[in-house]
């Protein structure tokens, strides 16, 4: 059977570097026990060292000329754990039964990793674990921590709930077609907490309001969310930028919001 061809529209970039993917498969070494889905294998490059690393492996897959190389190629992986299906569309509750913790993994498409990393924030309580590759500007935004230019929407929603490593670089060159940017392999593991103390609705919509507008100061950029003529909270946090505040900050302004809307 002919190898898959990569395709443009799924954003496909299939790794050729044998030694990164054993890398990309060691990120989740500390969970041998624990379920892995694995997003887009493709040809399962990664796939072939998470079975051999001893991983329970289902893969999710929705290119049909991908599926039929796994079930040609890779006898280990049983059939019935080839799911052939939109990730992003996918209950991750009913992949594994039976399993309350599960581990998410994969070379992610770039064109829809930030998709991929808020489809796992809805399922927090499952996924203990989720790592793999993705551009690398995307990872450094994931993993930025505060006061730096790269903290965004995503970096303040996800270290909410994880903690977020990035692990390393890798080069464009080694990827069939390479892609024109470079690539970064990051690790987000379930912190311990269980509830923000704050309205976890208006703090989303808090950080992505304060974002929208991330040259703006706090008192600035979220004079919408007050009840009109009701003024900003007298706060330190006003005089800030949305880059400059922690998680913890971004719960504290959170909550002086929720007061003023309940005084209105």
């Amino acid at each position: 059977m002919q190898k898959v061809r990569p395709k443009k529209a799924l954003g496909q970039h299939f790794l050729t570097d044998m030694s990164i993917a054993e890398r990309i498969a060691s990120t989740l070494d500390g969970y041998r026990g624990t379920p892995v889905l694995e997003v887009g294998p493709g040809m399962g490059v990664l796939t072939q060292f998470l079975i051999d690393a001893g991983h329970t492996v289902k893969v999710a897959e929705i290119d049909g000329e991908s599926i039929e190389w796994l079930k040609a190629n890779f006898p280990g992986l049983p059939q019935e754990n080839i799911l052939n299906c939109d990730f992003l569309k996918l209950d991750l509750s009913g992949v594994f039964s039976g399993a309350d913790k599960i581990c998410v993994i994969g070379n992610y498409p770039y064109n829809i990793s930030s998709q991929i990393f808020f489809h796992v924030l809805e399922s927090r309580d499952l996924v203990i674990c989720c790592s793999g590759m993705l551009q690398r500007e995307v990872a450094e935004r994931i993993a930025a921590p505060a006061g730096t230019k790269a903290r965004g929407i995503l970096s303040v929603l996800l270290q909410a709930w994880y903690d977020v490593e990035y692990l390393f670089t890798v080069s464009e060159h080694v990827f069939n077609p390479p892609p024109k940017v470079k690539s970064g392999v990051i690790r987000l593991t379930r912190n311990a907490v269980t509830e923000l103390g704050c309205d976890e609705k208006l703090f989303r919509t808090v950080v992505k309001t304060s974002f929208g507008q991330r040259r703006k100061t706090i008192r600035n950029s979220v004079r919408g969310l007050l009840p009109a003529g009701a003024g900003v909270p007298d706060s330190p946090l006003m005089g800030l930028r949305p880059e400059q505040l922690s998680v913890e900050q971004f719960i504290e302004l959170t909550n002086l919001i929720s007061s003023y809307r309940n005084q209105a």
